[in-house]
């Protein structure tokens, strides 16, 4: 399991929190350094099951600057709003949880940890 994190997150650091409490197992990404490429993205979104703008912090500055709210929500629009994602990692919702069945989650809640730590 790896769990993809921003440090200065208290969602992050509840969740990191309750895997030590449970014991689980993770590897941590502390994804504003070690940032992931688009096709990374790809990857966690159909772990996931979503598209990027799921994902997307729109009320990042960033988003703001470079008009998010107004892009496009299809498929043709999918690889620019990774490439987005990608260049600032700051609007990447948090923390992401990807399982050791395959799938993954965004770990908001101690609900969704709990689901990730049951797959």
């Amino acid at each position: 399991m790896e769990i993809w994190i921003n440090p200065a997150c208290s969602k992050c650091r509840g969740a990191l929190t309750l895997l030590d409490a449970e014991g689980a197992e993770y590897t941590v990404r502390r994804y504003l350094e070690d940032v992931p490429s688009p096709e990374e993205i790809r990857a966690v979104l159909d772990r996931l099951g979503l598209e990027p703008w799921d994902i997307t912090r729109t009320q990042e500055t960033a988003a703001k600057e470079l008009g998010l709210k107004d892009w496009p929500r299809e498929a043709g629009s999918r690889e620019r709003w990774l490439v987005a994602l990608s260049e600032h990692p700051k609007l990447i919702q948090r923390p992401i949880i990807t399982a050791e069945d395959g799938t993954a989650v965004v770990a908001r809640s101690e609900e969704a940890v709990r689901d990730a730590l049951g797959r």
